[in-house]
Order: structure tokens, then sequence, then C-alpha cells
């Protein structure tokens, strides 16, 4: 069993040698110098990343503050934020430690952020005057 599929790999890789190179006129290339055309792969990768984060930006502020708010908050974002950004995917992506410390770094953000939403709560709740009572409830 062993042999006849390390014959039949081997057959295939003596077929993959033995085909003959496309001739120059039939290449697909964007431009005919190869930095060039890796130079606009890269633009196109780019602008297509660029355009599905911002829609899936959109997307994720339009479901809590509606369109006009999420159009206004992605509007006002400062470079050191989308700086900010770049550098933490950029930390996450790349090993294994980086991604638990940005995963961290984000729960440990919104366990803050709902607990601070919450307190706010309780105090606005402490100081609005209560409701006045009927007389037979005074006890």
């Amino acid at each position: 069993m062993a042999k006849r599929i390390i014959k039949s790999a081997g057959k295939a890789i003596g077929r993959k040698h033995r085909r003959a190179a496309r001739p120059e006129e039939d290449k697909r290339d964007p431009s005919e110098d190869p930095v060039s055309s890796l130079i606009l792969a890269d633009a196109a990768i780019r602008a297509g990343t660029y355009i599905v984060r911002r829609t899936v930006e959109k997307g994720l502020l339009r479901g809590r503050y509606g369109s006009e708010a999420a159009r206004e908050v992605l509007a006002n974002k400062t470079l050191g934020q989308t700086v900010l950004s770049f550098g933490l995917a950029k930390l996450a992506t790349r090993s294994l430690p980086g991604a638990v410390i940005v995963g961290g770094g984000a729960v440990a953000k919104t366990l803050y952020d709902r607990r601070k939403a919450r307190r706010t709560k309780g105090e606005q709740a402490a100081d609005e005057p209560l409701p006045p009572q009927l007389p037979d409830e005074q006890s």
C-alpha cells in the first residue's frame, strides 16, 4: 500500500515538473514588472479590507446607536485611535501570547465599562425623588 502511494506521488511530482512554463504573452499580470504587480495586489487587498472593516464597524455601531450616531462616531475617530487599533490587531495576530493579552484586555475593559454603567445607573436612581405616598400608606 505504501509503495503504491509513494509511486503515485512520484508520478504526480514528475508530471508537475514536465509541464511547460506559460509563454510570456500568456501571463495575466497587471504589469510587466513583478514588483509593480505585488504593489498593485497589496493595494487591492488593503482597499478591500478597509471597506470590509468600515462596513463591519458601522454595522456593529448601527445596531446599538443608530445609523447617524454610527456615522458620526466613525467620522470622529482620531489618528491615535486608528494607530492603536492597528497596533493591537498586529499584536493579536502575530502570536498566541499577544492574542491572549489583547483578548484579556478587551474582556477587562468590557467588564469595567459595564460596572461603571451599573454604578452610574444606581446613582441616578438614588438622586431621583421618591414618588408621593398616599395617606393610607403612611404608617
